[in-house]
Protein backbone atom coordinates (compact mmCIF):
# COMPACT_ATOMS: atom_id res chain seq x y z
CA UNK A 1 0.00 0.00 0.00
CA UNK A 2 1.25 3.47 -0.88
CA UNK A 3 2.13 5.97 1.84
CA UNK A 4 -0.55 8.03 3.59
CA UNK A 5 0.59 11.55 2.74
CA UNK A 6 -0.94 14.48 4.58
CA UNK A 7 1.71 17.21 4.47
CA UNK A 8 1.51 20.12 2.06
CA UNK A 9 4.72 19.20 0.25
CA UNK A 10 3.48 15.62 -0.18
CA UNK A 11 0.09 16.54 -1.65
CA UNK A 12 1.00 19.40 -3.99
CA UNK A 13 3.97 19.30 -6.36
CA UNK A 14 4.00 23.07 -6.61
CA UNK A 15 1.84 26.02 -5.65
CA UNK A 16 0.89 27.71 -8.94
CA UNK A 17 -0.74 30.80 -7.38
CA UNK A 18 2.20 33.14 -6.69
CA UNK A 19 0.77 34.93 -3.62
CA UNK A 20 0.09 31.58 -1.93
CA UNK A 21 3.60 30.16 -2.20
CA UNK A 22 4.92 31.71 1.00
CA UNK A 23 1.74 30.79 2.90
CA UNK A 24 1.93 27.13 1.90
CA UNK A 25 5.68 26.89 2.48
CA UNK A 26 5.35 28.29 6.00
CA UNK A 27 2.87 25.61 7.12
CA UNK A 28 3.11 21.84 7.43
CA UNK A 29 -0.47 20.64 7.09
CA UNK A 30 -3.01 21.96 4.58
CA UNK A 31 -5.86 22.41 7.04
CA UNK A 32 -3.73 24.99 8.88
CA UNK A 33 -4.31 27.35 5.94
CA UNK A 34 -8.12 27.21 5.97
CA UNK A 35 -8.63 29.78 8.77
CA UNK A 36 -6.29 32.16 6.91
CA UNK A 37 -8.10 32.34 3.57
CA UNK A 38 -10.12 35.48 4.30
CA UNK A 39 -7.04 37.28 5.64
CA UNK A 40 -4.94 36.22 2.64
CA UNK A 41 -7.48 37.71 0.25
CA UNK A 42 -7.75 40.93 2.26
CA UNK A 43 -3.97 41.29 2.35
CA UNK A 44 -3.67 40.82 -1.42
CA UNK A 45 -6.43 43.36 -2.09
CA UNK A 46 -4.68 45.90 0.12
CA UNK A 47 -1.37 45.30 -1.67
CA UNK A 48 -3.00 45.61 -5.08
CA UNK A 49 -3.66 42.82 -7.54
CA UNK A 50 -1.84 43.54 -10.77
CA UNK A 51 -3.60 42.03 -13.79
CA UNK A 52 -6.91 41.60 -11.97
CA UNK A 53 -10.13 43.58 -12.41
CA UNK A 54 -12.51 44.37 -9.55
CA UNK A 55 -15.89 43.49 -11.05
CA UNK A 56 -17.72 44.36 -7.85
CA UNK A 57 -16.51 45.35 -4.36
CA UNK A 58 -14.11 42.71 -3.09
CA UNK A 59 -14.37 40.43 -6.14
CA UNK A 60 -11.28 40.38 -8.37
CA UNK A 61 -10.92 38.41 -11.60
CA UNK A 62 -8.07 37.79 -14.00
CA UNK A 63 -8.20 37.86 -17.78
CA UNK A 64 -10.46 35.81 -20.05
CA UNK A 65 -12.86 34.84 -17.25
CA UNK A 66 -16.32 33.66 -18.29
CA UNK A 67 -19.04 34.23 -15.69
CA UNK A 68 -22.62 33.19 -16.42
CA UNK A 69 -25.30 35.79 -15.78
CA UNK A 70 -26.99 33.54 -13.23
CA UNK A 71 -23.82 32.86 -11.21
CA UNK A 72 -23.51 34.54 -7.79
CA UNK A 73 -20.15 35.64 -6.40
CA UNK A 74 -19.93 37.08 -2.89
CA UNK A 75 -16.89 38.96 -1.65
CA UNK A 76 -14.14 38.44 -0.91
CA UNK A 77 -12.95 36.37 -3.84
CA UNK A 78 -9.92 36.20 -6.13
CA UNK A 79 -10.45 34.37 -9.42
CA UNK A 80 -7.57 33.62 -11.76
CA UNK A 81 -7.18 33.68 -15.54
CA UNK A 82 -9.15 31.55 -18.02
CA UNK A 83 -11.71 30.48 -15.41
CA UNK A 84 -15.23 29.44 -16.38
CA UNK A 85 -18.07 29.95 -13.88
CA UNK A 86 -21.23 28.34 -15.21
CA UNK A 87 -24.95 29.05 -14.65
CA UNK A 88 -26.21 28.81 -11.09
CA UNK A 89 -22.78 28.59 -9.49
CA UNK A 90 -22.64 30.13 -6.00
CA UNK A 91 -19.38 31.41 -4.57
CA UNK A 92 -20.13 32.33 -0.95
CA UNK A 93 -16.99 34.32 -0.21
CA UNK A 94 -13.46 33.59 1.02
CA UNK A 95 -12.68 31.82 -2.24
CA UNK A 96 -9.35 31.72 -4.12
CA UNK A 97 -9.50 30.13 -7.56
CA UNK A 98 -6.41 29.53 -9.68
CA UNK A 99 -6.08 29.68 -13.45
CA UNK A 100 -8.07 27.48 -15.87
CA UNK A 101 -10.56 26.20 -13.29
CA UNK A 102 -14.18 25.28 -14.02
CA UNK A 103 -16.94 26.02 -11.50
CA UNK A 104 -19.99 24.26 -12.83
CA UNK A 105 -23.73 24.35 -12.86
CA UNK A 106 -25.19 24.81 -9.36
CA UNK A 107 -21.85 24.15 -7.68
CA UNK A 108 -21.30 25.94 -4.36
CA UNK A 109 -17.96 27.05 -2.91
CA UNK A 110 -17.02 28.75 0.37
CA UNK A 111 -13.76 29.30 2.24
CA UNK A 112 -11.69 27.22 -0.13
CA UNK A 113 -8.68 27.24 -2.42
CA UNK A 114 -8.61 25.70 -5.87
CA UNK A 115 -5.14 25.56 -7.40
CA UNK A 116 -4.53 25.11 -11.16
CA UNK A 117 -6.97 23.58 -13.68
CA UNK A 118 -9.36 22.24 -11.03
CA UNK A 119 -12.79 21.06 -12.15
CA UNK A 120 -15.91 21.14 -9.98
CA UNK A 121 -18.26 21.08 -12.95
CA UNK A 122 -21.64 19.68 -11.90
CA UNK A 123 -23.65 20.08 -8.67
CA UNK A 124 -20.66 20.01 -6.33
CA UNK A 125 -20.24 21.43 -2.82
CA UNK A 126 -16.75 22.53 -1.82
CA UNK A 127 -16.56 24.08 1.64
CA UNK A 128 -13.46 24.63 3.81
CA UNK A 129 -11.37 22.62 1.37
CA UNK A 130 -8.20 22.75 -0.73
CA UNK A 131 -8.23 21.11 -4.15
CA UNK A 132 -4.88 20.42 -5.78
CA UNK A 133 -3.91 21.14 -9.37
CA UNK A 134 -5.72 19.12 -12.05
CA UNK A 135 -8.01 17.55 -9.47
CA UNK A 136 -11.56 16.74 -10.53
CA UNK A 137 -14.84 16.19 -8.73
CA UNK A 138 -17.42 14.11 -10.55
CA UNK A 139 -21.04 15.21 -10.80
CA UNK A 140 -22.78 15.43 -7.44
CA UNK A 141 -19.70 14.72 -5.33
CA UNK A 142 -19.45 16.86 -2.19
CA UNK A 143 -16.99 17.87 0.49
CA UNK A 144 -18.91 17.57 3.74
CA UNK A 145 -17.34 20.05 6.16
CA UNK A 146 -19.17 19.77 9.49
CA UNK A 147 -19.65 16.78 11.77
CA UNK A 148 -23.20 16.03 12.89
CA UNK A 149 -22.18 16.47 16.54
CA UNK A 150 -20.45 19.80 15.81
CA UNK A 151 -17.20 18.69 17.45
CA UNK A 152 -13.73 19.57 16.19
CA UNK A 153 -12.49 17.49 13.30
CA UNK A 154 -9.78 14.87 13.74
CA UNK A 155 -7.78 13.70 10.72
CA UNK A 156 -7.61 9.91 10.81
CA UNK A 157 -4.29 9.05 9.17
CA UNK A 158 -1.29 7.08 10.41
CA UNK A 159 -2.28 8.65 13.74
CA UNK A 160 -5.01 10.96 14.99
CA UNK A 161 -4.35 14.62 14.12
CA UNK A 162 -6.23 17.10 16.28
CA UNK A 163 -7.01 20.07 14.05
CA UNK A 164 -8.81 22.36 16.49
CA UNK A 165 -11.23 23.24 13.69
CA UNK A 166 -14.98 22.59 13.56
CA UNK A 167 -15.10 22.88 9.78
CA UNK A 168 -12.84 21.06 7.35
CA UNK A 169 -14.09 19.63 4.09
CA UNK A 170 -11.63 17.69 1.95
CA UNK A 171 -8.04 18.05 0.83
CA UNK A 172 -7.34 16.67 -2.65
CA UNK A 173 -3.79 16.14 -3.84
CA UNK A 174 -2.77 17.01 -7.38
CA UNK A 175 -4.58 14.97 -10.06
CA UNK A 176 -6.99 13.36 -7.58
CA UNK A 177 -10.22 12.28 -9.30
CA UNK A 178 -13.42 11.87 -7.29
CA UNK A 179 -16.19 9.74 -8.80
CA UNK A 180 -19.75 10.93 -9.29
CA UNK A 181 -22.04 11.01 -6.28
CA UNK A 182 -19.26 10.51 -3.73
CA UNK A 183 -19.31 12.01 -0.23
CA UNK A 184 -16.02 13.09 1.32
CA UNK A 185 -16.68 13.27 5.04
CA UNK A 186 -15.15 16.05 7.16
CA UNK A 187 -11.37 15.89 7.17
CA UNK A 188 -10.95 13.49 4.25
CA UNK A 189 -7.59 13.64 2.47
CA UNK A 190 -7.05 12.03 -0.94
CA UNK A 191 -3.47 11.64 -2.13
CA UNK A 192 -1.95 12.65 -5.45
CA UNK A 193 -2.99 10.76 -8.59
CA UNK A 194 -5.63 8.75 -6.74
CA UNK A 195 -8.92 7.78 -8.35
CA UNK A 196 -12.12 7.29 -6.33
CA UNK A 197 -14.97 5.14 -7.60
CA UNK A 198 -18.43 6.69 -7.99
CA UNK A 199 -20.84 6.59 -5.04
CA UNK A 200 -18.02 6.20 -2.53
CA UNK A 201 -18.26 7.36 1.07
CA UNK A 202 -14.80 8.40 2.26
CA UNK A 203 -13.43 9.13 5.71
CA UNK A 204 -9.80 9.50 6.72
CA UNK A 205 -6.65 9.57 4.59
CA UNK A 206 -6.23 7.75 1.29
CA UNK A 207 -2.81 7.07 -0.26
CA UNK A 208 -1.43 8.53 -3.45
CA UNK A 209 -1.29 6.60 -6.76
CA UNK A 210 -4.22 4.41 -5.73
CA UNK A 211 -7.74 3.39 -6.70
CA UNK A 212 -10.33 3.73 -3.95
CA UNK A 213 -13.14 1.26 -4.63
CA UNK A 214 -15.05 1.94 -1.42
CA UNK A 215 -14.45 3.14 2.13
CA UNK A 216 -12.14 0.27 3.04
CA UNK A 217 -10.99 -1.18 -0.30
CA UNK A 218 -7.95 0.57 -1.74
CA UNK A 219 -5.59 -0.88 -4.35
CA UNK A 220 -2.40 0.42 -5.92
CA UNK A 221 -2.84 2.01 -9.33
CA UNK A 222 -0.97 -0.08 -11.89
Amino acid sequence: MNKLNIKINELFEEIPIPFLKDVFSSHTYPWEILPLVKGIIKQQIEKGLSGYTEIEPGVFVGSNVMIAKTATIEAPAIIGNDVEIRPGAYLRGNVIIGDKCVIGNSSELKNCILLLHVQVPHYNYVGDSILGSHSHMGAGSICSNLKSDGKNIIIHGDKEYETGLRKIGAILGDHADIGCGSVLNPGTIVGKNTQVYPLSMLRGVYPENSIVKNTTTVVDKK
